[in-house]
């Protein structure tokens, strides 16, 4: 069986009426499976993650761009996470059985859909970009909301598809293909934002930013600083080498790490990657986990 997963970030992380309506509009779509939402307060964000097939998952991503329009308005968002609109990015997944190719083609039909029916501008990312300078969603997202109407008119940003101009209210959407990433919230015992900076910049020159993002998103709800880490391929990078980066810079700063949240939901190789760095195992296999024989059908 084929599995595709769709992990889109909609601008909207504290109003928990418009969270649940759109999880149970995507939930109810045949052959979609929610598997979570993540949300933030102080980003004003949440990351859904749903699986499915290519005709569920349009149908689903149709039906969370539509409700997202009719509840969220881009020119009255705030929070800490850039972002272009409501419904910021839209990466589809290969998880079993199902190719890059596929993904790429899912996410050009699905950006024609939006842009078409909704009016919204679309751009094409990750593996299914259409020019280099857009592959990362970084530099697609750069200006934010507010420098849109200005970039959109740029030869260079013309949309992939929709309108040349900014939504009013739901402002443009990234739509791409990608690899299952990690992505993970750094939280530091100290409220110093300059200093966090510090540490966030020392992560990305001593990791390289090939494979890495990472930006200060402020504080978290107990007043700590925290670095939003998202690792784009954990094979090349490994997560645990990334956390202890963090460790080693932030204690030069004479800081420490509070904790690492979780952002959405992680692929068991990498943790297992950090299980055996941890523990130093030799010869490490998936199946010497007890659960696992627990889980499967006789």
């Amino acid at each position: 069986m084929s599995i595709i997963g769709c992990v889109p970030n909609i601008s909207e992380g504290r109003r928990a009426d418009v969270i649940r309506r759109l999880s149970s509009e995507t939930s109810a779509v045949r052959g979609v499976r929610l598997l979570d939402v993540t949300s933030d307060r102080e980003q004003n964000r949440s990351v859904f993650t749903f699986i499915g097939n290519t005709a569920s998952l349009g149908r689903a991503v149709y039906r969370l761009m539509k409700i997202a329009i009719e509840t969220i308005d881009i020119t009255r968002h705030s929070g800490k996470h850039p972002r272009m609109g409501i419904v910021d990015v839209i990466p589809f997944v290969p998880l079993r059985n199902v190719s890059m190719e596929l993904c790429v083609r899912l996410a050009r039909r699905v950006g024609k859909e939006i842009g078409e029916s909704f009016g919204v501008p679309v751009y094409l990312y990750g593996q299914a970009a259409t020019a280099p300078h857009r592959v990362s969603v970084n530099d697609v997202r750069e200006g934010e909301f507010e420098g849109f109407a200005r970039k959109i008119k740029l030869p260079k940003w013309k949309p992939d598809f929709g309108p040349e101009r900014v939504h009013a209210t739901a402002g443009v959407v990234a739509v791409g293909a990608r690899p299952p990433l990690i992505a993970v919230n750094i939280n530091l015992d100290t409220p110093d934002l300059p200093l966090a900076r510090k540490i966030c910049d020392g992560i990305l020159r001593s990791c390289g930013g090939e494979y890495l993002k990472a930006l200060v998103v402020g504080r978290g709800t107990g007043g700590s600083a925290k670095i939003a880490v998202s690792v784009l391929d954990f094979k090349r990078l490994p997560i645990h080498r990334v956390v202890e980066a963090a460790r080693r810079l932030a204690r030069r700063q004479g800081a420490a790490i509070e904790g690492v949240e979780l952002v959405g939901l992680v692929t068991a190789e990498s943790l297992f990657g950090s299980l055996e760095h941890y523990l130093q195992l030799v010869d490490f296999n998936p199946m010497q986990v007890l659960e696992f024989h627990l889980s499967r059908r006789r």
